[in-house]
């Protein structure tokens, strides 16, 4: 399995005193072996109740910059393809799940073809802690590339990750890369919960000079999740799209 070199704030520091529950990126365990009757039980699981059949259609595959790429939940055949591409490393933001057919194929896909999965689970309706995004900016900087990272629809925090990839580690400026990557092109509606990633970025550009050192500071010490979220209003019918028609997580 390809090396990912791991960041070395997790389960320390006093960033994440405060957040003992807090879910970190983690490199993901050998995956046990599946009966075949176990592996058909995952792909019907995978292909049904996760959805698997739209993305069979449309996998939203989209690069993002020299050597990452964004998309969907990937099946094997995608990670096939992913290999192919060169990619070395998975970034899972979902995060492990244990009884889901989708993550059960995905690991053990990932051994098979030498892929290094790491699953950082984030939320796409809500602010997420200060500790995560300090773990988010510190996973960008670090992770290892040729790297495809991943939501269920790579509509959301998929746009979160190449948003804050371009932003931290490419240079780009966080409206253009806000611009490209949380836009309706990928499934993003902003009008819904899932606006909130983009208020969050916009409050920072509010309340700062809008620069890649002004981040981390940000979020350490002005950054309140709580106002945030009080403070962000979604469109009703667009939340009705989103969670009702789309079943977005």
């Amino acid at each position: 399995m390809a090396s990912v070199e791991v960041p070395h704030y997790l389960g320390s520091g006093p960033a994440f005193e405060e957040e003992d529950d807090l879910d970190l990126p983690t490199i993901a365990l050998p995956a046990p072996e599946l009966t075949p009757p176990q592996r058909r039980r995952a792909f019907l699981d995978m292909w049904l109740v996760d959805h698997g059949f739209i993305r069979d259609v449309y996998w939203n595959l989209h690069r993002v910059t020299d050597g990452v790429w964004r998309a969907a939940q990937p099946a094997p055949h995608h990670l096939r393809r992913a290999r192919d591409l060169g990619v070395r490393t998975i970034l899972n933001l979902r995060g492990r799940r244990d009884g889901c057919g989708a993550y059960q194929l995905e690991r053990e896909a990932c051994d098979r073809l030498g892929l290094t999965l790491v699953d950082f689970p984030i939320r796409s309706r809500s602010p997420l802690d200060r500790g995560t995004l300090l773990a988010a900016a510190e996973l960008v900087a670090s992770i290892e590339t040729p790297m495809l990272l991943h939501c269920k629809s790579g509509a959301d925090r998929a746009g979160f990750m190449s948003t804050l990839y371009l932003f931290l580690r490419e240079g780009v400026a966080l409206k253009e890369a806000m611009g490209v990557h949380l836009s309706l092109r990928y499934g993003h509606i902003r009008q819904a919960k899932t606006g909130v990633i983009d208020f969050f970025f916009e409050e920072f550009l509010r309340q700062t000079d809008g620069s890649q050192a002004a981040f981390v500071p940000w979020v350490q010490n002005v950054y309140d999740r709580d106002a945030l979220d009080v403070r962000f209003k979604e469109n009703w019918l667009a939340g009705l799209v989103v969670n009702k028609i789309l079943r977005r997580e």
